[in-house]
């Protein structure tokens, strides 16, 4: 997935979070306005009071239909008014506990997660790129003259069977070390040599060099009359069978 298209999906799952935690936070005030409206208009009625007593409080309280705003809701009068006026209200974080943020809470799980893979990803990425654009620097050639070893032709930086004219398919670095071979003079080219120009960042490459020349092994031999050689691990020799 291109990078700006994993910043897009990680953009709408944010906003959609938002959105979703704003919804559940609206809904949970306009319930909580509309209880407190009710308590109160029903506390006035019963006690037409210019003056707020515990007796009040309590009134108050057996009104309110959430249970969850009994003892945090709050009775304030307004004194800029010449007549008395009372007002019934609870903090944000009230409306904020009482509302429904499972969703959000979802969907923010889901941006972390979605954050996390794209950061793993990224780091995956640069971690791979540095191992074969420095290994391409010391085998990649002008077009020269063609080079032919063993039934085996190298033209124009594609292989070709000297038996039966057709291309040998090999993958990037298969064919990475098969120029590395042509160009020694001798076609031996030890452990160290390799590794230092596959995988010069690599910390130890052992096992991918063994992986790469084991499946390297059949195909030289199918196409050529030629065979890669182990010096105990330590050199390989591209040479006749």
């Amino acid at each position: 997935m291109k990078r700006s298209h994993a910043l897009i999906v990680l953009l709408v799952l944010i906003g959609s979070t938002v959105v979703s935690s704003l919804y559940g936070y609206g809904s949970a005030k306009a319930r909580v306005d509309a209880d407190l409206r009710q308590a109160l208009a029903l506390t006035m009625q019963e006690q037409p009071s210019d003056v707020i007593t515990a007796d009040t409080i309590r009134v108050f309280n057996s009104h309110l239909q959430m249970a969850e705003l009994r003892g945090r809701a709050t009775l304030a009068v307004d004194t800029r008014q010449r007549h008395f006026r009372c007002y019934a209200h609870c903090s944000e974080a009230t409306v904020f506990s009482l509302s429904d943020q499972r969703p959000a809470t979802a969907l923010l799980m889901l941006t972390a997660a979605w954050a996390a893979l794209c950061l793993f990803l990224r780091r995956g990425r640069k971690d791979l790129v540095p191992a074969a654009l420095p290994a391409a620097k010391p085998i990649i050639f002008n077009a020269s003259p063609s080079q032919e070893y063993g039934g085996l032709c190298l033209a124009d930086g594609t292989f070709i069977s000297a038996a039966t004219g057709e291309e040998v398919h090999l993958t990037p670095m298969q064919h990475q070390l098969m120029e590395l071979f042509f160009r020694s003079p001798r076609h031996v080219l030890s452990k160290t040599e390799i590794c230092e120009a596959l995988w010069p960042k690599k910390d130890d490459p052992s096992e991918t060099l063994y992986t790469l020349i084991r499946r390297l092994k059949p195909i030289v031999e199918q196409h050529s009359a030629l065979r890669i050689a182990s010096d105990r691990g330590r050199a390989y020799r591209l040479s006749p069978k």
